[in-house]
């Protein structure tokens, strides 16, 4: 049985200022695309503490940084490997 994934997106005020509003909608449009959302917990959170190494993602236990709508998709394929 595949592992449900958590993802949660810094919406604090500077990774958003630095384009996770971009970012949010691939992920979600990954997530659709993809059939992962019985797989998937998707959900907005607020600084992580890290904002200068910002955007920042976090899946499961695992941190992810300078995030942005070009890399996150690479991202997604590695965590999401098996499950498409």
């Amino acid at each position: 049985m595949l592992e449900k994934k958590e993802i949660t997106i810094c919406l604090g005020s500077s990774c958003f200022a630095r384009g996770n509003k971009k970012t949010l909608q691939m992920i979600n449009n990954f997530i659709q695309e993809h059939n992962l959302a019985p797989y998937v917990q998707f959900k907005g959170g607020h600084c992580f503490g890290q904002c200068s190494n910002g955007p920042i993602l976090k899946i499961n236990s695992s941190f992810y940084e300078n995030v942005d709508s070009l890399n996150v998709i690479d991202i997604l394929n590695d965590v999401f490997e098996g499950y498409y």
